[in-house]
């Protein structure tokens, strides 16, 4: 009777789960540079807007123009938040008031008015010099709350004022900053 052949068993070592995903790695190729990502962000064309002008307001009609009749192309008559491109204004108003390089005031009769960092040296020396109260250049942010309120903060003048922006006002004369403003 022929002998049978014992079978012999080769313990075989299953890899874990982490050993595999890491045998499945390949080596990573050197990440090229992204110039775009070292960039600041682009700065939005409403903000460009605000720039340019340097004041202007919010919706409310004054001596400057304001940033909700430039978005809807014309006039408005009303509130802006029932017209048909109340989102878009809406849209342009929050991107300017979350933009560095824009303070928010009360500056003009008391309505809420975008001053771009260009003129705030001249804003500054126009309230040292009194010809500007210092109640209409405290800094306004607003924070909207998840339930859809408001909320405002107030930065009272000269707290908001870095030293950038002081030293800059200490250059400019009075004549030079109401150029500046024009307002």
């Amino acid at each position: 009777m022929p002998k049978k052949k014992l079978k012999t068993r080769t313990k075989v070592r299953t890899k874990t789960k982490a050993e595999a995903a890491k045998a499945k790695v390949k080596p990573k190729a050197k990440a090229k540079a992204n110039p775009k990502a070292k960039r600041p962000p682009a700065m939005s064309k409403w903000v460009r807007l605000v720039e340019k002008h340097g004041v202007m307001l919010a919706s409310a009609r004054g001596v400057v123009p304001n940033v909700a009749e430039v978005v809807a192309g014309a006039p408005i008559i009303g509130g802006w938040w029932a017209h048909p491109k109340g989102k878009a204004i809406f849209a342009a108003l929050s991107d300017i008031d979350d933009s560095d390089d824009i303070r928010c005031f009360k500056l003009i009769d008391g309505k809420i008015t975008f001053a771009h960092r260009r003129i705030w040296p001249a804003l500054v020396r126009l309230c040292r010099d009194g010809a500007i109260a210092t109640d209409k250049l405290a800094a306004v942010q607003q924070e909207h709350l998840p339930t859809g309120e408001h909320r405002n903060f107030v930065t009272p003048f000269p707290e908001w004022v870095d030293d950038v922006t002081a030293k800059a006002a200490d250059k400019l004369t009075l004549a030079a900053a109401k150029q500046l403003v024009a307002i």
